[in-house]
């Protein structure tokens, strides 16, 4: 059991809680905001200081307290003075001195690195913060169009015959794989658009589209054509149509750091070093020995360093990044596959220059456009507010998660391919990992992360978890619930467990109704809670098994409760006062309708089975 003191109960995080500007609106340069800390009433807290350093200096400002209903607010004025204005607390205790930033309280002098920060002038894809996306793989969706599909022997690709296959056969192993076609298209897409409006889902984002030789299709070969096999531009531009219609968005996915080997581009570079597009590529010893992503001969790296080859991809007034997001294609925003390697090839590291030309050219064409990196690590250097709006949180939320419900593993391109353990992580752990992941980020970044279970590129969650129904349902519960956007994989839903990139099974009674309606019910609370949307996060109880957080607003509080397991949890009191939640206010659990009230200081909680309950109450608008 996590034993609580003083310093549990101070608080500060990004949300409209605790950063409140003065005039409402925006955050913009010059306009000032008012930041608030929360303690307990309790709290040995003499004085409270606003550490800032506008343009390098350190500057302290004095802190207001005021008593609320069930905690005590500290606040002072900010004025934004910079692009990225950082900010942590002094705290001047009955025992001594303490710090408190984006990491938690310390008795250190930290550095600056994980102070909470604010961006000024940012211009953030407000839609994506009350979105849920689905992420399709094209080939194995739907197939809308069988006259568009593959055909057995149509062509040879790397020494291997394509090949079509039966709907819901398994994929195969090894090179066969990559050009065996299961005649998955946009036109099955579109047909499955009332399928995924039931579920709730707003948002789609679809694996690469465009015409390449594999089924995954990151070997591109034209980045301005939709892949025939897909149903070409028209049926993009018809899905584009269908989606809108529905109030949908959607997202393509592009392959910036490398082409196909069958690109025009690195054809033409390969018959004459002199070509035009000879520069967009790095031949150590030409013909045969050029740059390549992790040494795969059949996808070489694109050369940054030719300005040429930036105009193409995204600088240029006709560039790729912008073309598709013009009309009638309108996509909603970008994934950017394998963000952490792009434009870094040894000594030359453009990563962050190439990513930012990305980002201006990108905004241009369309303010709202959300720009999503791929990155299984540290991204903490492209989420600052001037290269991506997110990445696919892997470091920061599912790996966590995998690690704390299943096993540690760690898995590279090189050998020893699989670094694991089959301990699972302590729920510390888990919790500090977030927590790190949060600290290193602006919190408006933190919102907009696109979280996930699984991909095309891992393993499917219940998979992970060895079929383990509760444990599988408390995953989809943090995926709802935890700071950002949700990404749902196609027929996770469902409960497919086998291969990641197998063909959606669309028989229903195969179907796990009951996850389906568990994701349906958490799709519609994270949509619709202001608190999942925009509110704080606090973690309130640690447990070996368990843990407890809670999302909240003025108006709202939501606490997620999970157990995993083995055994259930026993019934007994949850403290929530260092959550500044005031006895009597009524909790209602959303799955079983159960009413609890907060006395003194503590949620008196049923008996939990492994899995997940989810506390919902509505509060009185509270001012301090």
């Amino acid at each position: 059991m996590m034993h609580l003191t003083y310093v549990d109960s101070i608080h500060h995080d990004g949300s409209p809680r605790y950063v409140r500007p003065l005039k409402g609106g925006a955050l913009t340069l010059g306009t000032e905001v008012t930041i608030r800390m929360r303690s307990g009433t309790d709290a040995p807290i003499c004085r409270v200081l606003l550490r800032t350093s506008p343009d390098g200096e350190q500057r302290f400002t004095e802190m207001t307290p005021s008593e609320g209903r069930a905690c005590r607010w500290w606040q002072a004025t900010l004025r934004l003075t910079m692009p990225v204005v950082s900010y942590r607390f002094l705290l001047f205790t009955d025992d001594g001195v303490w710090w408190y930033n984006g990491a938690g309280a310390h008795r250190h002098n930290p550095t600056d690195r994980e102070d909470f920060r604010l961006l000024a002038d940012y211009a953030a894809p407000s839609w994506v913060y009350d979105s849920v996306f689905y992420q399709i793989f094209p080939d194995r969706f739907a197939d809308g169009d069988p006259a568009s599909n593959v055909r057995d022997g149509e062509y040879d690709y790397r020494g291997v015959s394509a090949r079509a296959r039966r709907w819901g056969e398994p994929p195969s192993g090894g090179m066969p794989a990559m050009v065996e076609f299961y005649g998955g298209d946009l036109a099955g897409i579109e047909q499955k658009l009332d399928y995924l409006q039931d579920l709730g889902v707003n948002a789609l984002y679809l694996t690469p589209v465009f015409s390449a030789f594999s089924n995954h299709r990151y070997d591109v070969t034209d980045y301005f054509a939709v892949d025939a096999h897909l149903g070409g531009n028209t049926a993009l531009a018809s899905l584009r149509q269908a989606t809108a219609n529905r109030g949908m968005r959607y997202l393509l996915d592009i392959v910036p750091n490398h082409c196909g080997f069958l690109h025009p581009w690195f054809q033409a570079a390969l018959s004459d070093p002199a070509a035009p597009t000879g520069e967009y590529f790095t031949f150590h010893r030409h013909p045969d020995d050029y740059e390549c992503w992790l040494g795969v001969r059949t996808l070489p790296k694109l050369n940054y360093r030719s300005q040429a080859l930036r105009e193409a991809m995204y600088a240029g007034p006709n560039a790729v990044f912008r073309h598709w997001l013009r009309a009638p294609f309108s996509a909603d925003g970008w994934r950017i596959d394998v963000a952490n390697m792009l434009a870094r090839q040894g000594a030359q590291q453009m990563g962050l220059e190439v990513s930012r030309g990305i980002r201006q050219a990108v905004k241009e064409e369309a303010p709202q456009a959300y720009l999503l990196g791929e990155n299984f690590f540290d991204a903490s250097d492209q989420l600052q507010g001037d290269c991506w709006d997110a990445v696919m949180n892997y470091a920061g939320f599912a790996m966590p998660v995998w690690y704390w419900l299943s096993k540690y593993e760690v898995y590279q391109h090189g050998e020893p391919r699989h670094v694991a353990s089959n301990a699972p992580w302590p729920t510390q752990a888990l919790v500090d990992s977030w927590q790190a992941q949060r600290a290193a980020i602006p919190w408006v970044i933190a919102r907009q992360q696109y979280n996930l279970l699984g991909s095309h590129d891992t393993g499917r969650m219940l998979a992970v978890l060895g079929g383990d129904a509760a444990r599988n349902r408390l995953a989809v519960a943090l995926l709802m619930t935890y700071v950002g956007t949700p990404g749902v994989y196609y027929g996770d839903e469902i409960g497919m467990a086998g291969d990641s990139r197998a063909c959606m099974d669309w028989e229903r009674d195969t179907w796990d109704e009951g996850l389906r309606e568990f994701y349906r019910e958490l799709i519609q609370l994270r949509r619709t809670s202001r608190a999942l949307i925009e509110g704080g996060f606090q973690v309130l109880m640690v447990e070996e098994d368990g843990l407890a957080y809670l999302r909240d607003t003025d108006d709202e509080q939501i606490i997620v409760v999970g157990n995993r397991g083995p055994a259930a949890r026993p019934s007994g009191a949850l403290a929530v006062s260092h959550g500044a939640i005031p006895d009597g206010r009524e909790f209602v659990e959303i799955f079983t309708g159960q009413r609890v009230a907060v006395e003194a200081g503590c949620l008196p909680l049923p008996s939990l089975p492994p899995g997940v309950s989810i506390w919902r109450a509505q509060a009185p608008h509270e001012k301090p």
